[in-house]
């Protein structure tokens, strides 16, 4: 490897900034904060858009959305977008991607095809036989399911099948599996949560880079905190809501802000213009919660962020232990 740097990227997705145990002792998160304790913890960050497709792609073009473009959801970053992934392999290093990419759209067109879209999304056969290249990135291992979501498939159900979870879906919302909707405790057993997988394949890939000398930038892409907010047992009962603090609106608070920032604190707004003009995203609905529901839902979502945080510990671990 000689003495150029190693890459270890790790991201989590939807996380707030508040949900590091250094930041707010609500929260046990340990081996983020031992990452904000030997590295540079950020106190300004700004993404460039508020959503996963627009945001991502930008990660990996060091673009806008208004340049790459894939500017909204349901969008796809155009696989002729130069990527850092490239600029790694043209160097030597070996590159790859483990867990969410979301470079590309559920539902494809004759347009734009997409590989994170149905049927192929479900087609085990293929996604048994393909490990990229994909967007520069030499090697992948992906899922495109938030926790119990339809549309899980792709590398993730393959290592739960040979994992011996032949009944994964089971676990999972129609027309996938018969499992209805969960509320906060996912009955998935931990060791096939996709934290762990992500976690098994990050750990295996970094440990073979290391051990054939080779150069590498790994991405382990984590999921959570994004909605649903479910949890294994027993990380359900980690947090009780009624010791959490609930946040508020402050009077006033959207007075600068564009219109529909307050009408999502209308209990029936009605957004049909924006949704109807092409520039709809997600969010346009009432965000009124009942505080005792919003307590139990930050309770749990703080219990995904420490689930996490055990497993990026694992990847931790194993890159101290390669030295």
């Amino acid at each position: 490897m000689g003495d150029r740097a190693n890459i270890l990227l790790i991201t989590s997705d939807q996380q707030h900034w508040s949900t590091l145990g250094c930041l707010n002792p609500e929260i046990s998160t340990p081996n983020l904060d031992r990452l904000g304790a030997q590295g540079t913890l950020f106190e300004r960050a700004y993404c460039p858009n508020p959503t996963c497709t627009p945001t991502r792609s930008s990660m990996i073009t060091g673009k806008y959305p208004s340049q790459h473009g894939a500017w909204s959801l349901g969008t796809k970053l155009p696989e002729s977008e130069h990527t850092v992934g490239e600029d790694f392999t043209a160097a030597g290093y070996r590159t790859s991607l483990v867990g969410k990419a979301h470079f590309q759209p559920l539902q494809a067109t004759e347009e734009f095809s997409s590989l994170e879209s149905y049927p192929i999304l479900q087609d085990l056969n293929f996604w048994r036989n393909f490990e990229g290249p994909f967007y520069g990135f030499e090697k992948v291992r992906l899922a495109r399911n938030h926790a119990d979501e339809a549309h899980v498939g792709q590398h993730y159900a393959l290592w739960m099948e040979d994992r011996g979870l032949a009944n994964w879906r089971d676990y999972f919302r129609p027309p996938t599996g018969n499992n209805s909707t969960q509320r906060h405790r996912w009955d998935i057993p931990e060791e096939f949560h996709y934290d762990a997988w992500i976690a098994e394949e990050t750990c295996g890939q970094l440990s073979d880079y290391v051990g054939k000398g080779e150069n590498f930038f790994l991405w382990a892409s984590f999921f959570d905190p994004h909605p649903p907010y479910l949890v294994p047992e027993p990380w359900d009962q980690m947090y009780d809501p009624a010791k959490i603090a609930v946040p508020g609106i402050s009077p006033g608070e959207h007075k600068a802000n564009p219109p529909h920032f307050a009408m999502t604190q209308e209990a029936s707004p009605d957004f049909s213009a924006l949704k109807e003009s092409g520039f709809g995203i997600h969010g346009y609905n009432s965000h009124l919660h009942d505080r005792d529901e919003m307590a139990q839902n930050i309770a749990v979502y703080y219990a995904m962020v420490s689930l996490m945080d055990k497993h990026i510990g694992q990847i931790l671990d194993t890159l101290e232990s390669a030295g």
